[in-house]
């Protein structure tokens, strides 16, 4: 999720396993030195990475515990409660599901000019690949925002919270009341520069897309391994359409696997950066999460991200070779 209140824009101290791997300092020794280079970004940074070989791990962590805006990292949800229901024969991947200004959102680089039906599966790559929020608020309105909800509180990620929709979010940001929808026009008048109300931040109780290093991290672990699904196949379709996120390439070291959804905000001089998921390395693995916010102008987001994608690149880095 990424939104401009100006206009439309596109858009981690170690910790101990049990029991712990052991890893020579001189190839633990670049992980923790570019896990303090990412600690050391000038924004609120909070970053967990859990190694895992066997039966044997070991972990890295800066501020694992914050609980910081993680802006569309939460879409992990979404689709895994899409693929449970599908699993369960009341939702299908093959049947249309309606794309038009009852589910158009902000930022949604793949349907923001269409309108007319396709495919719930098309809505979750969408959702995933390119982050579009148009399919975000179609494929809650298919599954429904309270089994997204009771999901994540069956995980017991008790610090993670996910909007009605992108559109009710996009809204209460711009002062209207919790729960109201004031629909695609509304929308187009906050692109306007139109406010309902004072202006209220990202990060705020009532609605937002907030998370944990420590919850994100738990998720993808959780997940991955299919403890929320019955089916092989349900299991290796949420793999697939992870696999397809378009932060992946950004952070992760070429040629490996990576399942991981990123996210991003730019409003009112507020911004986030986020990245969540698990890298592959042969029969390894590293679930992650890297999350800044930060207040700012404008002109810092273009170093801002440069500098995260950087540290966060490293780290992951480091990370292979220790692994490897």
């Amino acid at each position: 999720m990424a939104v401009n209140r100006r206009g439309l824009a596109a858009l981690g101290a170690a910790a101990v396993l049990a029991p712990k791997m052991a890893l020579a300092a001189t190839r633990r020794d670049p992980v923790d030195r570019a896990m303090a280079a990412f600690a050391a970004l000038p924004a609120t940074a909070s970053a967990l990475l859990v190694a895992q070989s066997g039966n044997a791990g070991w972990d890295v962590a800066h501020q694992p515990e914050a609980r910081l805006f993680v802006g569309s990292a939460v879409k992990t949800f979404i689709l895994a409660e899409a693929l449970r229901q599908v699993e369960a024969g009341t939702l299908s991947e093959d049947a249309q599901r309606p794309i038009d200004d009852r589910v158009r959102s902000l930022a949604s680089p793949v349907f923001a000019h269409l309108s007319g039906t396709t495919p719930l599966r098309s809505v979750l790559e969408a959702m995933i690949a390119h982050s579009d929020n148009t399919a975000t608020d179609a494929a809650i309105a298919a599954c429904g925002v309270e089994t997204v909800r009771a999901l994540i509180a069956s995980a017991g990620l008790h610090r993670t919270q996910i909007p009605n929709s992108t559109r009710q979010l996009f809204a209460y940001l711009a002062g209207a009341g919790l729960g109201v929808d004031p629909g695609w026009a509304g929308m187009e008048a906050i692109m306007r520069g139109k406010h309902f109300g004072p202006s209220r931040p990202p990060l705020n109780p009532d609605e937002t897309m907030a998370s944990t290093a420590r919850e994100m991290v738990d998720w993808y672990r959780a997940s991955l391994t299919g403890k929320y699904f019955t089916r092989p196949e349900t299991l290796a379709e949420y793999r697939r359409i992870l696999g397809m996120g378009d932060a992946i390439a950004q952070v992760v070291p070429a040629g490996l696997a990576a399942y991981a959804k990123g996210g991003s905000i730019d409003w009112d001089g507020f911004y986030c950066f986020a990245f969540a998921g698990r890298m592959v390395v042969g029969a390894a693995t590293a679930d992650c999460c890297f999350t800044i916010n930060w207040h700012g102008k404008p002109d810092s987001v273009g170093p801002m991200f440069q500098a995260y994608r950087k540290a966060v690149a490293d780290v992951l880095a480091a990370t292979r070779t220790a692994l490897l």
